[in-house]
């Protein structure tokens, strides 16, 4: 038989085992739970790459589509930049319009100003235009309007600002030029037109820059120099 010490030992010896059989399985049920959150983790480490790789892919098609909103951008811009030029200019003289015109003579007169140099304004009227569009119909006038237009080119510095002011009525912005050097280049324009196909002419007035003067101020008393040259020749005697 067991001595009473002996089963004290036996006895002893089990609850060590159990214990650590307690142990062991804690230890597996804490490794289980690591495993799955190792798991876990793993899994979110998988979502969080494929939410940066939609987040790269989608900044890519953003950075896609804005080089292309910026090319649009540019187009329409270049377009615009087209169109506002092509509506700048008369399509039937090629000249300025009178809008835009104004703009480049009040551009034109202020840079006049600022280097202190000559500038001379001729306000000119082709004539008898009425009297061709009656008797040979709208495409003789336009007709008659381009070779005025022509003789403009062919006789005035490139540099020169011409404007269409109205239907037979146009500007010329001449700066560096005296009075009498403006008039010799506008009696080349009449001996080119009197060549012309319809034998046409143009009379015009002069005034010269003042300092007080705006567009509308210097184009009127060009406007007024040219009425008194016509009076002057309808005078008896002349």
């Amino acid at each position: 038989m067991q001595s009473e010490t002996d089963r004290d030992t036996s006895r002893a010896d089990r609850r060590a085992g159990a214990g650590e059989r307690s142990r062991a399985e804690l230890d597996r049920d804490t490794a289980f739970v690591d495993r799955r959150a190792g798991a876990e983790e793993r899994s979110h480490a998988f979502d969080d790459r494929d939410t940066a790789q939609a987040d790269r892919m989608a900044g890519a098609s953003e950075r896609f589509f804005a080089r292309g909103d910026r090319h649009t951008s540019l187009a329409d811009r270049g377009a615009s930049a087209t169109d506002r030029e092509h509506l700048s200019f008369d399509d039937l003289t090629g000249v300025y319009r009178r809008g835009p015109g104004f703009v480049e003579l009040e551009r034109e007169m202020s840079r006049a100003r600022r280097v202190n140099e000559p500038f001379v304004l001729a306000f000119i009227d082709v004539d008898h235009l009425k009297a061709v569009n009656d008797s040979h119909g709208h495409a003789a006038g336009d007709r008659l309007l381009a070779d005025v237009a022509a003789a403009f080119r062919a006789t005035l510095r490139p540099h020169d600002l011409i404007i269409r002011y109205g239907g037979d009525e146009f500007v010329w912005a001449i700066a560096g030029l005296s009075p009498a050097a403006v008039t010799s280049r506008l009696k080349l324009v009449n001996a080119l037109l009197a060549h012309s196909h319809d034998h046409g002419s143009v009379s015009f007035g002069l005034a010269e820059l003042a300092p007080s003067d705006s567009p509308e101020g210097l184009i009127a008393r060009a406007d007024a120099a040219l009425y008194r040259q016509r009076d002057r020749r309808r005078a008896p005697g002349d």
